[in-house]
């Protein structure tokens, strides 16, 4: 393919796209484009170190909202509704997220106990008191039928040589033995 001479004489005249056609610029640019393989898909979002992305403590519950009325009534928002085992799914998740701590509700970097992450779930609008009474009684009726009596869920929480897994964990069983009740 012979390309003619670009007019040298009207150069500062031309527009850049009259100059790349006079040039063949735009058929060499089009033939290289073509040759090109397709794109290839966009790549996957980076995966967390526990194989998934991370995640809020709170996903997929729905944030509470001050209504009209608790607006006027300068109130705040009515607790969202949670089950007894959505409770204990939340407090579990809350826990992972602040980090656990033995001896005290919470501490000065923000990490709780088993009792702190349930207030801090209660706090954050999910359930009411009577929930979180609901599932205390839960783990306690766990821990009793596992074996490990305790006087309460904080006395087993503060016990020494206890990890943070082993309160997941008790979370979990009793979150199961909700949901398998139906609260």
């Amino acid at each position: 393919m012979t390309v003619p001479a670009p007019p040298f004489d009207r150069l500062d005249r031309l527009d850049p796209h009259e100059l790349a056609q006079a040039l063949g610029l735009v058929e060499e640019i089009e033939q290289y484009l073509a040759g090109l393989p397709a794109p290839a898909s966009p790549p996957a979002p980076a995966a967390g170190p526990y194989g998934s992305v991370r995640q809020p403590w709170n996903h997929g519950e729905p944030l509470p909202r001050r209504s009209l009325l608790d607006r006027l009534a300068r109130r705040p928002a009515r607790p969202v509704e949670v089950t007894v085992a959505g409770h204990l799914r939340l407090t579990s998740r809350y826990l992972a997220e602040a980090g656990w701590t033995q001896g005290a509700l919470w501490d000065a970097r923000g990490r709780v106990c088993l009792l702190g992450a349930q207030t801090a779930v209660l706090a954050h609008g999910y359930g009411t008191a009577y929930t979180v009474r609901r599932a205390r009684a839960q783990v306690m009726e766990v821990l009793h039928a596992t074996g490990r009596p305790a006087s309460s869920p904080d006395v087993w929480n503060d016990r020494p040589g206890r990890r943070q897994a082993e309160v997941h964990a008790l979370l979990e069983r009793a979150r199961a033995r909700a949901h398998f009740l139906g609260i």
